[in-house]
């Protein structure tokens, strides 16, 4: 049964499912919030971890207008309380999944390639953790939007930001890694890359024939 905010029970069902389920009490002093880029521009974007309620509205008030939620939305708290925060105080929240433990879709690239020239700036994107999706994401804002060279961007992906290299998220690493250990046979955009070189299937089971799990990734943190 879906949650209702608008009753006791329900709100409250929420809350514990942001806070405890969610690992939102590691969150309360801690947002993992940093600027990307263009900051004081008309394109500047920011990256954290999950906003809860009280944090969108300090968001606001920093003049943040769009939230690009790269979990996708879900009937959980976490989602419900975000979307009734941001329809509160007037922000555009986007919803766009991505995912941690599997190379990226090509469409997703394009789809975030065309979603940097038509959400409204400023902006703040997050994961639950703001650690690897908002990495690749971050990575991608800055290449495409920013026009940085994909060997620089990839600094998004670093343990600065909680980014974990050993675990399957290392699949974010290693795919950005095949991309420009091709630019060293050639010169090719990474768009042209994308649409004409890589394979997701292929880049994946090469990953994985040589991954070590890493427990606190993969057990403790339950990084989605």
């Amino acid at each position: 049964m879906p949650l209702d905010l608008n009753t006791d029970a329900g709100r409250k069902q929420a809350y514990k499912d942001l806070t405890w389920d969610d690992h939102g009490f590691l969150r309360l002093w801690f947002n993992n919030h940093h600027h990307i880029g263009a900051e004081g521009s008309g394109d500047a974007m920011y990256r954290a971890n999950q906003p809860s309620p009280k944090r969108i509205g300090e968001l606001a008030k920093d003049g943040i207008k769009t939230i690009l939620n790269l979990r996708g939305d879900s009937p959980k708290g976490f989602y419900l309380l975000e979307k009734e925060a941001c329809e509160k105080y007037g922000i555009k929240l986007v919803n766009f999944r991505m995912y941690s433990r599997d190379t990226p879709a090509k469409d997703s690239i394009h789809g975030l390639k065309a979603l940097f020239e038509t959400i409204e700036y400023p902006c703040l994107m997050h994961c639950k953790s703001g650690a690897d999706r908002t990495g690749i994401t971050g990575v991608l804002y800055k290449h495409f939007h920013l026009g940085e060279p994909i060997e620089q961007a990839v600094e998004q992906l670093s343990i600065k930001y909680l980014h974990m290299k050993a675990g399957k998220t290392g699949m974010l690493d290693f795919f950005f890694d095949e991309y420009i250990e091709y630019t060293k046979m050639g010169e090719l955009s990474f768009i042209d890359w994308v649409d004409q070189i890589y394979d997701p299937a292929d880049v994946k089971a090469r990953f994985m024939s040589g991954w070590i799990g890493n427990i606190m990734s993969e057990k403790i943190l339950r990084r989605e």
